[in-house]
């Protein structure tokens, strides 16, 4: 959008619900001209308001090319989320956006692509995903590794299905606090590395979620031979401005509302990890 403080009304189409906490919500902006230039890439966030309470910095999950639509999965641990917790279909909420830099997409054509998330944190990498399986045709493999704590903490357990059911494509699930229900791999998200075959000359990685099993992960994967320029992460902070501005998320001499929140690895190597920076 032209204006970043501009406030767009968009109201609540579709609540899905997740788990207990967490909801996807399908939301579709009133003004239709808003709508018509509306635009964003995958690992892009918005900031989504709601009147009276306050807006919060949230990872697009839909399909960039689909924008009649945007989808944002959140989870009610604070004020403002909270409040959007309590929001039905037919509600409308605020959108301010888009913000930051999105996943290499283009880059990535042609290459095999290793996407590592851990915990709830894999909605920022949810629009590559969906972008990629709907040009499957112009990727090599596909390699999802996804970590969770608890089963109760696997979102997009339908997703994950249809992902792997497509062709060069392989998903892997863990989980450390696994129930009796649980068949798969028991354990961290970065034991996958070793259950997957990796070409590190035409291999792509993205990756999200916490930032100590970034920090642990990646070096396990650049002595598969990746180079850390082809190691792209989803990093978080405290995002108040969305423009760069009021420095809450700046990391060493980055400001990841506006220079992340994707990065590539050899950028922020010296940063990540450290607190006041």
């Amino acid at each position: 959008m032209v204006n970043p403080y501009t406030i767009h009304p968009a109201t609540i189409v579709q609540k899905i619900q997740e788990a207990e906490d967490i909801n996807t919500y399908r939301l579709q902006l009133v003004d239709e001209q808003a709508r018509e230039h509306f635009r964003f890439k995958a690992g892009q966030f918005n900031m989504v308001y709601v009147f009276g309470v306050g807006e919060v910095a949230i990872s697009i999950v839909s399909d960039p090319d689909e924008p009649e639509l945007l989808a944002h999965t959140i989870r009610a641990v604070g004020r403002v989320t909270k409040a959007i917790a309590g929001l039905q279909q037919g509600d409308v909420l605020g959108i301010r956006g888009p913000f930051g830099q999105g996943w290499p997409l283009e880059e990535a054509r042609g290459r095999n692509v290793v996407i590592v998330t851990g915990g709830l944190g894999c909605a920022p990498v949810v629009a590559a995903i969906e972008y990629i399986f709907k040009r499957r045709e112009q990727y090599g493999s596909i390699k999802i590794l996804h970590g969770v704590k608890t089963p109760h903490d696997l979102l997009y357990r339908e997703r994950f299905k249809s992902w792997g059911r497509f062709p060069d494509t392989e998903v892997l699930l863990t989980s450390g606090q696994p129930d009796k229900a649980w068949h798969y791999h028991i354990g961290v998200v970065t034991e996958l590395f070793e259950r997957v075959t990796i070409d590190p000359g035409n291999s792509i990685v993205l990756m999200c979620g916490p930032e100590i099993m970034m920090r642990l992960g990646v070096p396990i994967l650049m002595r598969r031979g990746i180079p850390e320029t082809a190691i792209y992460l989803s990093l978080e902070r405290h995002m108040e401005c969305g423009i760069g501005l009021c420095g809450h998320c700046q990391m060493g001499p980055y400001f990841l509302c506006k220079d992340g929140p994707v990065m590539r690895y050899d950028r922020v190597a010296q940063w990540l990890g450290r607190t006041g920076v």
